[in-house]
């Protein structure tokens, strides 16, 4: 990437903190945004001067624009956006609420398409720039365990898909990344063993970044998951996959 200007939203932890920190160890400006005030601040703290924390809880839609248009003007252009944010909370076995269920769509899929949409209308007008929304393997199917998180990941990929073959006639790059299990923050409730590193999964992101396209992170799961959509769902359902 020869540009250095980039918007990462959900940088208080896991992969975008860490996409955070290696895109101003490589140079770039970063505008990062994310609710927690306290983490974002210990962030900046890290790189005075060149990252700008930007309190926003993704929820807030309505003011999403006029930070947007702030973002830019602060960064006096922009080239790469990131949109990070997610949540993942426990859910029983024989667990159904809506509650819980709306706040993981309204932080994965909602706020995703309403700062998606800011960089989209921009990168139109300007014919440039580069879009990275982070997914999940989780939505390649419809697992049990994590009903609302999956479709959420569903979702998100389609979305990505439709800006991307709207955009690429711009040469605006619109790409999905599908990482595995990751230790963060948010699945450290999950007892994960031998996951990826929220650094190593932010490095790969970056090395995709700019390709287009959607991508695994690791070629294992590109392989793994090239069979299980493809496994008839009566069998899926008996497995433990």
């Amino acid at each position: 990437m020869s540009k250095k200007r980039a918007l990462v939203v959900g940088a208080s932890s896991g992969i975008g903190r860490e996409i955070s920190r290696q895109l101003i160890q490589s140079g770039w400006t970063v505008a990062a945004v994310a609710r927690r005030k306290d983490k974002l601040q210990t962030l900046a703290d890290e790189f005075p001067g060149q990252l700008q924390p930007v309190v926003h809880d993704v929820q807030e839609t309505d003011a999403i624009p006029e930070v947007f248009a702030k973002i830019c003007h602060n960064l006096g252009g922009l080239d790469l956006v990131i949109y990070a944010a997610g949540v993942m909370p426990p859910v029983g076995p024989h667990e159904f609420d809506t509650e819980k269920d709306l706040e993981i769509v309204q932080t994965n899929l909602i706020g995703a398409i309403a700062w998606l949409n800011e960089a989209a209308s921009r990168f139109d007008k300007t014919g440039h720039g580069t879009i990275v929304g982070i997914g999940s393997v989780a939505g390649d199917r419809g697992r049990s365990g994590q009903p609302v998180y999956n479709t959420s990941k569903a979702a998100l990929a389609t979305y990505l898909e439709a800006l991307r073959n709207r955009l690429a006639k711009r040469g605006v790059k619109v790409t999905t990344i599908k990482p595995g299990p990751v230790q963060t923050e948010m699945t450290q409730h999950l007892g994960l063993k031998g996951a990826m590193t929220a650094s190593e999964a932010a490095r790969r992101t970056l090395i995709l970044a700019d390709r287009g396209g959607e991508h695994y992170l690791s070629a294992k799961h590109r392989f793994a998951f090239f069979i299980i959509k493809r496994i008839p769902s009566p069998i899926f359902r008996r497995l433990s996959v």
